[in-house]
């Protein structure tokens, strides 16, 4: 019988294949060759990677056409009186276009002030955390606070995970930023992927509970933390090439086809 590293290394490898890329969001910053370009417009699939996939990728093909293609260039030099036009009336679900003017607005700040997203992210990261939960916090409050006037509104879009939030979405960038390809970017240098933590949501949670990975009930930033520790004793200086094993048999609706038997401590055999 497989080990459970056996069968999830063999997900692993059935998912992290570059036919991938193509109905998932990391086909956006795939689609830029300017690792500037890949930076700013990954956040933005990130924070709208969710919905209906179809829906979701036409909106962000949207996106980039408002953007003109040049991602970097449109956050880094715009202006509200030339460019704001360009996101009147963009809208994903609850992402208004009031989001996208403050969204783009804070970036462009961030990035006047720290000169890449990666900065800031690292900024906030002591070396002594054992995982990226303060990069996490101290961006989402960066980009919050970073201009007087940001609406509150935009926190739904900004998680945290000092509010509880499994931060599923900036954790996924940070995957997307972090990790070497062939479907993760890997354009990120100073952050070790082995202090990235599991992208968690309904499928990945399903998934990883069926494996006996996970007991808590919720999807929130405790069950983030302990998938994540127990990903990182399957794989300490990557834990987080597991998100393929969860997400994609839940995603695409296949059962895990292996039920992982309980040591005596309640952990995974």
């Amino acid at each position: 019988m497989p080990t459970l590293k056996d069968t999830l290394e063999a997900l692993v490898h059935r998912y992290e294949q570059p036919a991938f890329i193509a109905t998932d969001p990391v086909s956006i910053p795939h689609g830029f060759d300017d690792p500037r370009d890949r930076e700013v417009i990954g956040l933005y699939a990130a924070l709208l990677a969710w919905g209906q996939r179809k829906t979701m990728l036409k909106k962000l093909a949207e996106l980039c056409e408002r953007m003109r293609y040049r991602p970097y260039a449109f956050v880094r030099h715009f202006d509200e009186g030339r460019d704001g036009p360009a996101l009147a009336g963009f809208k994903h679900r609850t992402f208004q276009p009031v989001d996208a003017l403050w969204l783009t607005r804070s970036l462009q700040a961030v990035l006047a002030q720290y000169g890449s997203l990666e900065r800031l992210f690292v900024q906030h990261l002591p070396p002594s955390s054992p995982h990226v939960g303060p990069a996490l916090e101290g961006f989402s409050e960066t980009l919050l606070t970073i201009l007087p006037g940001t609406p509150a509104r935009l926190r739904k879009h900004l998680a945290r995970p000092s509010t509880g939030s499994a931060c599923k979405r900036l954790s996924l960038y940070l995957r997307w930023m972090v990790r070497p390809g062939p479907v993760d970017l890997g354009v990120w240098t100073r952050i070790d992927r082995a202090r990235l933590v599991l992208p968690l949501d309904v499928h990945a949670g399903r998934q990883a509970r069926a494996f006996g990975l996970l007991t808590r009930r919720q999807n929130d930033w405790r069950a983030v933390l302990e998938l994540t520790a127990q990903c990182r004793r399957l794989c300490p200086e990557d834990p987080a090439r597991y998100d393929f094993a969860f997400f994609g048999p839940g995603a695409f609706g296949e059962a895990p086809g292996y039920v992982v038997e309980q040591a005596d401590d309640g952990g995974p055999a």
